[in-house]
């Protein structure tokens, strides 16, 4: 087989053409039953529909839903228009962001015919006019937007499309009810790039709560150690006051006792042989006292002649028989003697007390 004409090859590219401009610019579909219906003379109008008569090739009137009748061969109905409300898919589209982000957006506009002769007469197709007025529209709406307020501002989008297309569709008599966007496609170095700040973002919320958590649990900490310090403070304040309280109680306590023993003893002394019996317990706590020498300290304070064992011995066999000597008398005599003057002590018992007292 030969090379292709150019004819051929010209003819073929026209068709390719056609055929995409075709696909790409389909209108959409009108909204009829079954074609438009004959004209009979009677007929029956559905409801929500409208049916635009001509006669002899002009507007004639407007059916209503319902029994009407029409003139064979004159009338002639020319249009069908559906008055419910009508959903069309708005194909994806590319649009650029106001900062430079090409997007994939499509969506979902929602249509309803408010006036059958407008919709007739007005656009050659409504419908496809509308689907390219919106498309045009959601573009120069996302223009004026950042990829991170579109996503953001869906609804008032969507908002500004359906006002723009209100505008525009008033001549047509249908009216738009609400547009929404389906999907937004975002290139994917782009959807990376949005992955990756969602990842910081959230890493960075992360150490910011965490920070927190650590200043909040110093400021915890130090919070408990200084109210433990106060109560402790306090407690040893109330306890030095407590004790402070219990030792002047104490020594009240030992004081009076004190008191009581030496107005005790002062009576005793000035009963008969009182002097005796305090010269026996002096005696007693002489000899006690040098039993204990060197046991509990090696500091020793002894009297001059400690190396004198027979003086020593003899200072306390003298205190003792100058204390025993009255306690025989006593012990012989049934009836006690009238009271005398006490002897002044001798020189023994005052070396005795002296030896005491060192």
């Amino acid at each position: 087989a030969g090379s292709p004409s150019p004819s051929c090859s010209f003819s073929f590219l026209q068709r390719s053409q056609q055929l995409k401009r075709s696909v790409w610019l389909v209108p959409a579909p009108r909204r009829l039953n079954s074609g438009l219906p004959m004209n009979i003379g009677v007929l029956f109008v559905p409801q929500q529909e409208a049916w635009v008569v001509e006669r002899m090739g002009k507007f004639h009137r407007i059916l209503e839903p319902g029994l009407n009748f029409l003139i064979p061969l004159l009338d002639r109905i020319r249009y069908v228009q559906s008055l419910k409300e009508i959903v069309i898919n708005v194909p994806e589209q590319s649009a650029v962001t106001l900062d430079n982000v090409t997007l994939q957006i499509d969506g979902v506009l929602y249509l309803r015919v408010l006036d059958p002769y407008k919709a007739s007469y007005g656009v050659e197709d409504p419908e496809y006019a509308v689907t390219q007025l919106a498309q045009t529209t959601m573009r120069s709406e996302l223009g004026k937007l950042s990829l991170d307020r579109v996503f953001r501002e869906r609804e008032s989008l969507n908002a500004n499309i359906v006002d723009a297309i209100n505008q525009a569709s008033d001549c047509w008599g249908i009216r738009c009810l609400r547009y929404e966007i389906k999907d937004i496609h975002v290139p994917p170095r782009v959807k990376e790039s949005m992955q990756m700040q969602v990842e910081a973002e959230r890493r960075k919320r992360a150490m910011v709560l965490e920070s927190e958590g650590t200043r909040e649990s110093a400021i915890n900490v130090a919070e408990g150690q200084k109210q433990a310090q106060i109560l402790a403070s306090e407690a040893e304040k109330a306890e030095q006051i407590n004790k402070a309280a219990g030792e002047a109680n104490a020594m009240l306590v030992k004081a009076r006792a004190k008191a009581e023993a030496i107005q005790l003893l002062a009576a005793a002394l000035a009963q008969q042989h009182g002097s005796a019996a305090a010269s026996l317990s002096v005696a007693e706590q002489y000899v006690s006292a040098f039993s204990k020498l060197a046991k509990d300290s090696n500091t020793l304070l002894l009297p001059a002649n400690a190396g004198d064992v027979t003086n020593m011995v003899a200072q306390a066999l003298g205190i003792y028989s100058a204390l025993a000597k009255p306690q025989a008398v006593r012990t012989q005599d049934e009836v006690p003697p009238a009271r005398e003057d006490p002897q002044p002590p001798s020189t023994e018992m005052l070396k005795a007390e002296e030896a005491s007292s060192s």
